[in-house]
């Protein structure tokens, strides 16, 4: 992977555009925790993304590996449009459920074996998504290796099945189900329709959405460290938010710009 050539942590200024935003959550809008259940996001920081959602008429997504109930959950009150588990389950803007399914032999055969497996492995963690599964080993490096070989003999086996790696942890996930198709499929829709994509994302998931965004013209953000399609960065989940401050008062400047001129 070639780290974009542009690419620098000063974010261009969005003022004058119409925007379409799109965010990650785990190491975007949130920490990354050891267990995904002790993952939060500051009142602060959802009170900043329902109102840049209100003043951008709807257009922010979640594009997460979270299934959306968990996202609805992070983000309350907010009710954003949102892909969960990569795209797998998509909820449109007018709260419409698209949700693509593996073939439920493949899957309860899959949890049986994959839960047998890693109950021998301490401090691994199987997460059932309903439509993928997430092999988790944050708590126990030591089985990296053990785990990325069961994920890819599982996808030899079941064609059905794509292999997603992420940050101490390897997602087994319908074919065909990326962020950047859920990036592709929001961008088609209203309320995105006609604006400028921009994806926030840090993970090796969220380079599909960083491709779909370059390809559209629009503004990717890698945060953290690691090369990356991503044509600007962002230092930290702080940094993130800091951002969404300053994204806010810009938002809140055009628009009453806008409103003196008329």
């Amino acid at each position: 992977m070639t780290p974009a050539v542009n690419q620098n942590s000063t974010l261009p200024s969005l003022s004058g555009g119409l925007y379409a935003f799109f965010f990650d959550v785990d190491g975007t809008l949130a920490t990354i925790e050891s267990q995904p259940e002790s993952v939060s996001i500051p009142a602060s920081v959802r009170q900043h993304l329902q109102q840049i959602s209100n003043l951008s008429h709807g257009a922010l997504a979640l594009v997460s590996g979270r299934p959306i109930a968990q996202l609805d959950a992070l983000v309350a009150p907010l009710e954003a449009p949102a892909a969960g588990v990569h795209g797998a389950e998509r909820r449109d803007a007018s709260g419409h459920v698209h949700r693509h399914s593996l073939p439920g032999d493949i899957a309860q055969t899959l949890q049986t074996e994959l839960q047998q497996t890693l109950d021998q492995w301490p401090g691994t963690l199987l997460e059932v998504k309903g439509m993928a599964f997430a092999l988790h080993y944050r708590n126990a490096p030591e089985y990296e290796k053990s785990i990325m070989q069961l994920a890819e003999d599982a996808v030899m086996r079941f064609p059905a099945l794509a292999l997603q790696p992420g940050k101490c942890v390897v997602e087994l996930k319908p074919q065909g189900i990326d962020k950047g198709a859920a990036v592709r499929e929001f961008m088609q829709e209203a309320p995105f329709i006609g604006r400028i994509p921009v994806f926030v994302g840090d993970d090796l998931t969220d380079e599909k959405g960083f491709l779909a965004v370059n390809a559209m013209q629009g503004i990717s953000v890698k945060v953290g460290e690691g090369a990356s399609h991503a044509r600007y960065r962002l230092d930290s989940v702080d940094a993130v938010w800091h951002w969404l401050g300053q994204l806010l008062l810009q938002v809140e400047h055009d628009i009453v710009g806008k409103e003196s001129r008329l």
